[in-house]
């Protein structure tokens, strides 16, 4: 996605770290270029405002739920091997906790 314009920060750049940005995980310096990014590019601002919309609607609809500890980091495993274009395992990040908790309860 880019708007065709030259950027100071890569419309691609901007994407790939995205969530980093949402959730405030990044040095501030690099948030004040991607807030100018968002200023000068209208599609990489539309995108922005639909995943902040996703996430809060996330929170709001399963914040109160607990999450066992270990999913995040299954998560972005998911995520890193996305990225890097491998290949991801067919079976959901759930069935592993199901099969573990069915295991446990026997």
């Amino acid at each position: 996605m880019s708007c065709g314009e030259p950027h100071e920060t890569d419309c691609s750049e901007v994407l790939d770290h995205l969530y980093e940005f949402l959730d405030r995980e990044m040095p501030e310096g690099d948030c004040t270029k991607f807030e100018v990014h968002f200023e000068e590019c209208s599609p990489c601002l539309e995108k922005y405002g639909l995943e902040q919309a996703v996430k809060k609607l996330v929170k709001r609809c399963c914040g109160q739920d607990d999450v066992p500890t270990d999913l995040r980091s299954k998560v972005m495993g998911r995520i890193d091997l996305i990225r890097a274009g491998e290949a991801v395992p067919e079976r959901d990040l759930t069935a592993q906790d199901t099969d573990r908790s069915a295991t446990a309860a026997e």
